[in-house]
């Protein structure tokens, strides 16, 4: 009987630390890294304020890949890219408004 319990037990430690291990052995990524998109400028409006972006899925939104327009989270943004850019973007919904909030140029 001790050694089925001790069995048992070492079967429970196993399984408890398996997902630790597993975690030691994944590849490293930011929450940031995760939530980027990839895709391309078409158009910026300096005027509204907004980029239409042809882009691949946006996970982090659960939205499909398309093309759409996205306000900036900061105006200097719409002078960091020109129409036919590729980019790295980061799309959030504050407020129930699609924004981007970093852009970076592939």
């Amino acid at each position: 009987m001790k050694s089925i319990s001790t069995a048992i037990f070492s079967a429970m430690l196993v399984m408890a630390a398996a997902p630790a291990l597993h975690a030691q052995n994944a590849p490293a990524t930011t929450d940031a890294s995760a939530a980027m998109s990839s895709g391309e400028i078409k158009k910026v409006d300096k005027s509204t304020g907004k980029l239409t972006i042809k882009h691949g899925p946006l996970v982090n939104l659960g939205m499909d890949g398309m093309t759409m327009n996205f306000k900036v989270s900061d105006p200097a943004m719409l002078d960091a890219v020109k129409p036919g850019d590729k980019v790295n973007f980061i799309a959030e919904e504050p407020n129930g408004q699609l924004t981007v909030t970093k852009i970076v140029k592939q």
